[in-house]
């Protein structure tokens, strides 16, 4: 299975802001970090903020933030609030799109469902403080500045 680029972002964003959850971000320089543009990334980071994993202040000293502790945001979640439906072939769709001519007798929707729940199974053991123990060497690789207090 294949991530969207949207979801990549995403992933890469909340990685960004776990690196160095005690300090706000902002699009620019998570753009300039992952080489994104920021149009892309503006979208990406709407998106994560109306599902409310990401926190937005707006103004001077403005920026982003984790809107939960890391602990607490399951990768499987953030990964099927971004992909959206999962339809890994042509049966998956709704039966107006489905043009497959076994659709009724073929066995192999069943398999892409249990791989699909499968992949999500793993996804949803990990959280992002899992995957970001190594805040200190993303930050560096990042070059994301320590907090002005911290």
């Amino acid at each position: 299975m294949r991530l969207t680029a949207f979801t990549d972002y995403s992933l890469r964003v909340l990685i960004y802001l776990a690196a160095r959850p005690e300090r706000r971000a902002t699009v620019s320089e998570i753009c300039s970090a992952f080489d994104v543009k920021p149009n892309h990334l503006t979208k990406v980071v709407h998106h994560l903020a109306k599902c409310g994993w990401v926190a937005t202040v707006r103004g001077k000293g403005g920026g982003l933030t984790l809107a939960l502790p890391a602990e607490e945001i399951l990768i499987g979640r953030v990964v099927r609030d971004t992909e959206g439906a999962v339809t890994p072939a042509e049966c998956f769709a709704t039966e107006k799109s489905d043009t497959c001519a076994i659709v009724r007798n073929c066995r192999l929707k069943g398999v892409l469902a249990e791989a699909v729940n499968a992949f999500y199974a793993v996804l949803d053991r990990y959280t992002l403080a899992d995957i970001t123990r190594n805040r200190e060497v993303l930050a560096q690789v990042l070059h994301i500045p320590r907090a002005v207090n911290g």
